[in-house]
């Protein structure tokens, strides 16, 4: 599984929200300017996190957006599921329409495995366990 750069965009976003904290709302402007990505592709990235209810926005001058619930309860899997499909993304790895337990592919069982350990990191990972490792930060910086 490959995360589009949508994915990417929205798992930086948030982690930088968490380590923003309750300072209040962080105006889309500020992030983009922090994460160094496109203004008006992170609002659509943010808007839509706000409508699955992970984000909350505020309008105004003092607006801007804040995580719904605490870093510690939001999964990898729940920030990327919006923009890519996770769960059935164990499709074949070379392309065959036809790729099953049952009609496999010469990659099927060594693909099987390493995607479902990716499904396992991503529903077993928090946005806290993200902000709060250097070490995790760091990966995640440009």
């Amino acid at each position: 599984m490959i995360l589009s750069q949508t994915s990417i965009y929205a798992i930086r976003a948030v982690i930088h929200l968490a380590e923003a904290g309750g300072d209040g709302p962080v105006r889309v402007d500020d992030i983009a300017e922090a994460l160094e990505v496109p203004r008006n592709y992170l609002s659509k990235i943010l808007h839509g996190l706000t409508r699955t209810g992970l984000l909350e926005s505020t309008r105004g001058p003092k607006g801007g957006f804040v995580l719904a619930r605490a870093p510690g309860r939001i999964r990898l899997s729940d920030v990327i599921e919006p923009f890519d499909d996770i769960a059935g993304s164990s499709g074949c790895l070379l392309g065959r329409a036809r790729c099953s337990d049952a009609n496999p592919c010469p990659a099927h069982a060594r693909w099987r495995d390493v995607s479902m350990q990716v499904r396992a990191f991503l529903a077993n990972t928090t946005m806290e366990d993200l902000a709060n490792d250097p070490a995790n930060r760091a990966a995640l910086e440009v």
